[in-house]
């Protein structure tokens, strides 16, 4: 049986959905909600069968994580439980430390009791830090420029270390680039509490008239119209690289290291003038300045993923806003 932690949320609920569609039949969801909300279960359920075994847990939680493994048989974790906003991360540095490592420490250690050895772990672009060039190869030099992106470093140094020293674990790590997009269904997408911290929704409140304008920090880089260039995947083509992923780790023990991208950048007007185009909205913005830690460029290379995995984002530019539009119409 698989545990999604963070299931709840927005990349997290559309690997449910994929890992159903999988044959998946039954799965056990652990969340504490504090950017997600219980509802997705019951939309994750109109569009795929599935039986869900939820738990309103926080991964910290020793004793009631123990509970949630003697309580299930189970043999895979994908694991998304984290905060994950880079600015806040600047702000509030020893929350991220404490909240991610130390999650995923319980996490590991309570694996590590019943028996557990499998897990996909959500890592992030943010890895491959300032002194690398695009586009990025998995077997660049790590670093980072923010507490949020060290956090993952370090979890991937405590994944490697731990099937280092026991051979029979499995580990994927996944360095997601700029996930966007939603359901085509409409019933599940990004909805973050508060004011997000992300393009794509903070796009979606401005058209949906919740927000006045967008923000663009910087328009003098080195690019096309001067924006950041991102490399972004349609949140479906990355839940589905973790299905590629599970069955890639069942029958290779140690530790997969693979970037999910489209290996194509897009500028932040390029987003904006998509959205514009498949919503009928117009989205006014202004430009700031530059974000400290920002890098101009950042897409990767997809090699690996379509080499070892058999697996390659297929959704455009235009599906991802078109998506994006349709969640934002339902829902805001």
């Amino acid at each position: 049986m698989i545990l999604v932690t963070g299931g709840c949320g927005y990349i997290g609920s559309h690997t449910v959905v994929e890992l159903a569609k999988a044959g998946e039949k039954e799965l056990v969801i652990v969340d504490n909600l504090s950017n997600a909300k219980e509802e997705v279960l019951d939309r994750i359920r109109q569009i795929v069968p599935v039986r869900l075994h939820f738990y309103r847990v926080d991964i910290r939680d020793e004793e009631a994580l123990d509970n949630v493994f003697s309580l299930n048989p189970i043999d895979t974790v994908v694991h998304f439980a984290g905060l994950k906003a880079v600015g806040e991360s600047v702000q509030k540095p020893v929350l991220y430390y404490e909240n991610n490592i130390s999650g995923t420490l319980h996490l590991m250690k309570t694996m590590q009791k019943h028996g557990c050895k499998r897990m996909i772990f959500s890592s992030s672009a943010t890895v491959y830090g300032p002194g690398n060039e695009p586009p990025y190869t998995e077997d660049m030099p790590t670093s980072a420029t923010n507490p949020y992106g060290w956090t993952k470093v370090m979890q991937e140094q405590i994944l490697r270390d731990a099937a280092a020293a026991d051979p029979q674990l499995c580990v994927a790590l996944l360095r997601y680039f700029n996930p966007i997009g939603a359901h085509e269904s409409g019933l599940i997408g990004e909805n973050p509490n508060g004011i997000p911290n992300n393009l794509m929704p903070y796009i979606c409140k401005v058209a949906a008239g919740k927000l006045e304008k967008l923000h663009v920090f910087g328009n003098d880089y080195d690019t096309c119209d001067g924006t950041g260039v991102r490399d972004y995947i349609h949140v479906v083509d990355l839940a589905a690289g973790h299905v590629q992923a599970l069955n890639y780790i069942q029958k290779h023990p140690g530790v997969l290291t693979v970037n999910l991208g489209t290996g194509r950048g897009f500028s932040v007007l390029d987003i904006v003038k998509t959205y514009e185009k498949v919503s009928g909205r117009k989205i006014p913005y202004v430009i700031d300045p530059r974000r400290p830690g920002d890098l101009p460029i950042c897409y990767a290379n997809a090699d690996r993923a379509r080499e070892l995995l058999g697996w390659t984002a297929k959704k455009t530019l235009e599906d991802m806003c078109a998506d994006s539009w349709r969640f934002t119409e339902r829902n805001l």
